[in-house]
């Protein structure tokens, strides 16, 4: 898979599925990286059974499986360990988010990969990492949001804890193992020697509230649900229009003062004591709030949004899917949403890279592949098996 990417020279071996491995794997592969999915021969990723289907080919494995090669390889037989350990003497990355141990109990562990590849980046993901009293609980996405605190600030206040709407968690830790394995990869071009990169989508969650939990360890307070505000600024939240809500977003002295003179044409809210400083308003944001709301509400979400915008004061509207998915600036300049063709999906839209490298720009190639779509071509190419060894090895259940 020839590319004149960031990371062209990079081979991956990718052992991931769902979500969390995936979107890391997406990422690198759109950077240029050789990645090659390794599935299980009987049904591979478990969210190629995951819906939406098109054509029944889930629309879900599509989108974070672009740019991707798919082998199928049965790890635990005997022969395939064989193969795969062929394989990683070629690779620099491996990456798998099984339970911690799995790979030892399969023999291919990281203790055994580096003896046959010094320079291999051993990368893993779980629910709790690979060591600690946790390790061996099962973890999912809902699990690091409720553990690593974010849910218990997620919401409106009068609300139980409220899973954050996407699957952050696993979006976070995907990031967090690429942005490992890409130092990983800087550090062995000044030691010469690989390492084991070990990400946890709890210590993703608590690292990612890191602002909230300060101001408990600093107060001793437990941070509150505060529905869509910002504990230190004011105003710094959603507010009604006549036909539903936008942002203002003050998030400093003069942008307070300017709203206040220029939109809101009420000054003696600067002078206010019960607002005259960042810290103040902040306490005092429940008060502020409705008097902000006097205006808003005799303005639509687009009036109010111009309004606010036109006096240098950050706003927006609040978007829902339909909305993001066709604004200008968004989807076609900035290109997050692009338009491929998928083999038995037809033509679909996946979301682009939100990492712009000016001079080698990540790219979508190809579309996610089909399940062992290209055994022939990575069999042969890395290891030299040809047609007969590999319809036996099918036949067998090796691949």
């Amino acid at each position: 898979m020839p590319s004149t990417g960031a990371l062209s020279d990079i081979t991956i071996l990718d052992l991931t599925r769902v979500l969390c491995g995936p979107y890391c794997t997406m990422q690198l592969a759109d950077m240029g990286a050789n990645v090659i999915k390794i599935e299980t021969p009987k049904g591979g990723d478990d969210t190629r059974a995951w819906g939406p289907f098109r054509n029944d080919s889930s629309v879900y494995f599509a989108s974070i499986n672009r740019n991707k090669r798919s082998i199928t390889l049965n790890l635990k037989a005997p022969e395939a360990k064989e193969l795969f350990k062929k394989m990683v003497r070629e690779a620099d990355v491996v990456i798998e988010n099984y339970r911690p141990g799995v790979m030892d109990k399969l023999g291919l562990g990281y203790d055994v990969l580096k003896e046959i590849n010094d320079r291999l980046i051993y990368a893993e993901v779980s629910g709790f990492g690979s060591y600690g009293p946790y390790s061996q609980r099962p973890g999912y996405d809902i699990l690091a949001q409720a553990m690593g605190g974010i849910m218990s600030i997620t919401g409106q206040p009068n609300d139980p804890p409220t899973r954050v709407g996407n699957s952050i968690g696993d979006i976070l830790g995907g990031l967090n193992i690429t942005i490992g394995i890409l130092a990983a990869l800087h550090a062995r071009t000044l030691t010469g020697k690989g390492q084991k990169v070990d990400v946890s989508l709890v210590d993703t969650i608590v690292s990612a509230c890191c602002t909230d939990m300060m101001r408990y360890l600093e107060t001793g307070k437990i941070p509150e649900r505060m529905g869509n505000r910002y504990a230190p600024l004011a105003p710094y939240d959603s507010f009604h229009a006549i036909d539903g809500e936008f942002i203002i977003a003050c998030g400093n002295q003069k942008l307070y003062e300017d709203l206040c003179n220029k939109v809101l044409h009420r000054p003696e809210l600067i002078t206010d004591p019960r607002f005259a400083t960042v810290a103040i308003r902040a306490e005092n944001h429940a008060l502020l709030k409705p008097l902000i709301e006097e205006w808003s509400t005799t303005v639509t979400i687009d009036e109010g949004v111009a309004a606010v915008m036109a006096a240098g004061i950050p706003a927006g509207p609040i978007y829902d899917a339909s909305r993001v998915t066709t604004d200008h600036h968004i989807a076609d300049v900035r290109e997050m949403y692009v338009k491929q063709e998928h083999p038995v999906i037809g033509e679909m839209t996946v979301t682009g890279n939100a990492v712009k490298l000016m001079d080698t720009k990540p790219t979508i190639r190809t579309p996610a592949p089909l399940l062992g779509q290209h055994n022939a071509e990575v069999y042969s190419q890395m290891l030299g098996l040809d047609e007969a060894t590999l319809a036996e090895y099918k036949e067998r259940g090796i691949i």
